[in-house]
């Protein structure tokens, strides 16, 4: 089972489709994968964007600045990895459609929030 973090963001600037190196500095407002995961290995979700390649998977983060991308859940190469190319790319954990029961959604909110369903 994948491990969440609220706002974990980072950059890469690794090309291809093996792991990703990560920079190990968030942006103003967010945490590093190791700030929000800890120094041990964990199964993360994560989404990685550059302009309109985008990939959405469940990875390994190494508890450094390494995650290996496991499983492709989607992405803008029909569901495969992606071979990203040159620039910096966004990283960052988030819940994936598949881990998100649509149909129940309203009712999953009402009881974590402790709001009563009609």
């Amino acid at each position: 089972m994948p491990y969440f973090a609220d706002r974990v963001k980072d950059t890469t600037t690794t090309t291809g489709t093996g792991t990703i190196t990560l920079a190990g500095s968030a942006p103003t407002g967010y945490r590093t994968f190791a700030s929000g995961f800890g120094s041990a290995s964990q199964s993360v979700t994560y989404c990685i964007v550059l302009g309109t390649e985008w990939e959405v998977g469940k990875g390994t983060f190494n508890g450094t600045t390494s995650l290996t991308r496991d499983t492709v859940r989607s992405s803008s190469n029909a569901g495969a990895l992606v071979n990203f190319s040159a620039g910096t790319k966004d990283v960052f954990c988030t819940a994936t459609a598949e881990q998100i029961d649509n149909t129940n959604f309203g009712s999953v909110l009402a009881i974590a929030s402790g709001w009563a369903m009609p």
